[in-house]
């Protein structure tokens, strides 16, 4: 893979850099904040080794799901305000990602200076099944720029067209933040210090089905939670109740236990479950054993018997990789078993495990908790990408 090392004297060129800023907002359209501006932080490594080499940077990045046309709902404005005061260098946000505005801000702004393009998925080429369709919008970025930089990981298991065509068009290299996410996903996968632990979460077994063949093979050890666990109740024979419950996979969960056993991987499902009426923020729940799930209730957490035997099983962990949240931490009576798998891996860092936490829903969650991202070994900003990586998949952006 190359990177932006690779790529050469860059002082007095254009690059164009693909970052992922797509971050949480919160408040009216003419006040929207940013409560996680994490995405932006990652990006800054990358940004600032552009600018020290004298280069001149535009960003192409998406915020939200536009229906590929202008929505004032997901302008990138609130994200060029805070990377100005993050990066500490004049940002311009242009009006549009490829037109006028684009190219005029593009010749005018200085080297050391940034030009952030509006929303690029405002254009509906960049998300385009057709190829000439993305190719055509790719063509018009290259013209901006004599570089082009990848560095936004959330985005490179996307066929797209400023993640994928572009860098067809130009001299193209990895970003730091890319890099790093690369060399630590692969330590999980190629390298890995024994025993791996690998913690699997969040609602559907269909989500997973990748991600648990592969690791199969790679694992000593892997811990169920969430709602694909009551799909693996039920092939047990267990019932349960009204829990999340995906008729279609539980032969692939059977498929899954038998196959755990052959390899003789620890392959653990919850003890107990913290079980409610309503899926409510206001709901209270109690805990019971996992084959004791009453029929008019549904469950929402692991619970505190599963809590401390998978956090005895993460510090075996030499290498840790956790995926998904194990219960709705969203909600606080239903927090506690993501809470109690985010405070054994930071206790397994601390002893020396590499720990590594995959993206998406299980990032938020720390960074909910309180932790800072040193409290880990690696936190991904790609929890679809980091998905499909540890699938052992191919990513186009790669």
């Amino acid at each position: 893979m190359k990177t932006i090392r690779d790529l050469g004297a860059l002082n007095g060129k254009t690059v164009l850099v693909r970052a992922d800023f797509n971050v949480p907002l919160e408040g009216k359209m003419d006040g929207q904040k940013i409560t996680d501006d994490g995405r932006i932080r990652a990006a800054l490594p990358t940004l600032k080794q552009l600018l020290d080499d004298g280069a001149k940077i535009v960003i192409a990045a998406h915020l939200g799901r536009p229906k590929g046309s202008p929505d004032p709902k997901f302008s990138l404005a609130p994200v060029a305000a805070r990377l100005q005061e993050l990066a500490g260098v004049k940002v311009h946000l242009a009006k549009d990602s490829t037109g006028e505005s684009a190219k005029s801000l593009v010749k005018t702004a200085q080297p050391g200076e940034i030009v952030l393009l509006e929303n690029i998925r405002f254009d509906a080429r960049e998300t385009s099944k057709d190829d000439a369709e993305r190719e055509a919008l790719a063509k018009e970025l290259a013209e901006l720029a004599d570089v082009f930089v990848s560095d936004g990981f959330g985005v490179v298991h996307r066929k797209q067209a400023s993640v994928y065509d572009v860098a067809k068009l130009l001299p193209a290299g990895a970003g730091l933040l890319v890099q790093k996410e690369v060399e630590a996903l692969s330590k999980v996968t190629k390298s890995p210090d024994r025993p791996l632990v690998v913690i699997l979460g969040g609602s559907k077994v269909s989500d997973k089905i990748g991600v648990i063949d592969n690791m199969l093979s790679l694992a000593d050890a892997i811990l169920i939670g969430g709602g694909m666990t009551y799909t693996f109740f039920k092939a047990l024979g267990f019932e349960v109740g009204q829990s999340l419950l995906e008729a279609d996979q539980i032969e692939n969960a059977k498929a899954y236990i038998d196959k755990a056993a052959k390899l003789e991987v620890k392959f653990m499902l919850p003890l107990d479950n913290v079980v409610t009426k309503e899926f409510a923020p206001e709901s209270t729940g109690k805990v019971v054993k996992a084959d004791e799930i009453p029929d008019e209730l549904q469950a929402l957490d692991i619970g505190p018997e599963t809590v401390k035997i998978y956090g005895e099983e993460i510090l075996r962990g030499k290498t840790i990789v956790w995926n998904g949240p194990v219960g709705v931490f969203e909600f606080e009576h239903f927090e506690a078993g993501t809470r109690g798998i985010a405070k054994a891996l930071a206790e397994a860092t601390e002893y020396g495990a590499y720990t590594v936490i995959g993206g998406g829903d299980s990032a938020a969650a720390v960074r909910k908790f309180g932790y800072p991202d040193s409290a880990f070994s690696h936190i991904s900003t790609g929890g679809g990408a980091s998905l499909e990586f540890l699938e052992g998949k191919t990513l186009p952006g790669l």
